[in-house]
């Protein structure tokens, strides 16, 4: 029966990183995950939003970079990193 307490201090710190996995590191692989999904899946014509919040449309694709075009009506285009482009905003921009 000595070995009992140390038993269960072991499944306690199992049972606490379990818990631990489930609800802080797994979800932020997941949520890692789908970020490079979508930032591999872009093309031209998809309407983003950066990190900085600044709204365009995807111009151009290059490697590590993308032309994102801010304002149609004067040609106003920005290069920024794919790591900058934060999320779709196609229902954004077509709303206003």
């Amino acid at each position: 029966m000595a070995n009992n307490p140390q038993i269960m201090q072991i499944l306690l710190f199992g049972g606490i990183f379990v818990v631990f996995y489930f609800f802080m590191i797994r979800p932020q692989q997941k949520k890692a995950k789908d970020a490079k999904k979508f930032i591999d899946e872009l093309k031209t014509g998809d309407k983003v939003v950066t990190i900085g919040g600044v709204h365009g449309t995807v111009v151009s694709i290059r490697e590590k970079t993308l032309v994102v075009e801010i304002d149609s009506s004067k040609g106003v285009r920005v290069v920024f990193e794919k790591s900058a482009i934060s999320k779709d905003a196609s229902s954004r921009l077509t709303e206003e």
